[in-house]
């Protein structure tokens, strides 16, 4: 099995960070009017919102971060890299095309919803099927991975259809996104020292 360098451990465990981060820090400047129950993400990203260079900055942080562990994650199989790395580019595209400050945008909205697809397959193109592989690559959890983001994806559309709790909806999706990529690159990194191989012991 390939190794799994170190430093994608750090950078899938800075991405979960500096989304959260970023939506907590620019909704708290963003004050009492945004509610984000109901309002999304990319209203924070907005033109003319009080944290606009806060969460834009921090998509753009999230996209590197997906592109750096798509370069160290050589044990997976190369589609779900691919898509894992393109996700990441959709994020930097994501920051460069910001929504208006009132209404939509069919572009924000395309680019966004190519960048849930992706990262909503990468954990199923990227397993090893033979079942033998670190647990985060092994097919059952990372079939299991993508379901729960598919699912939570089409709450999130439903939330948006009637006006719910959209912003709740979307929060959960893209937290469990930007979560994944540092279970399968801790899983991998256990795995290359022995821990959760299947009747393996530490190696030394």
């Amino acid at each position: 099995m390939r190794l799994v360098p170190r430093w994608a451990l750090l950078s899938s465990g800075c991405a979960p960070v500096v989304l959260i981060g970023g939506w907590l820090i620019a909704a708290r400047l963003e004050g009492p009017a945004y509610d984000p129950v109901t309002q999304t993400i990319s209203v924070l990203a907005a033109y003319g919102a009080a944290g606009f260079w806060v969460m834009t900055t921090a998509l753009a942080a999230l996209g590197l971060c997906h592109l750096v562990t798509a370069l160290g994650l050589r044990a997976a199989a190369l589609p779900g890299r691919v898509a894992l790395g393109a996700g990441g580019v959709t994020a930097f595209v994501v920051a460069a095309v910001p929504p208006p400050s009132s209404g939509g945008s069919l572009r924000h909205g395309a680019v966004a919803g190519v960048g849930f697809a992706l990262l909503a397959m990468w954990p199923v193109l990227a397993a090893d099927r033979r079942g033998t592989g670190p647990w985060g690559l092994r097919f059952v959890p990372s079939i299991a991975a993508t379901l729960l983001m598919l699912v939570s994806a089409v709450w999130f559309l439903i939330e948006m259809h009637i006006d719910g709790a959209a912003g709740v909806a979307e929060r959960l999706v893209t937290s469990i996104q930007s979560l994944w990529p540092f279970v399968v690159v801790a899983s991998c990194l256990r795995y290359r020292y022995g821990i959760g191989r299947p009747g393996g012991s530490r190696s030394r």
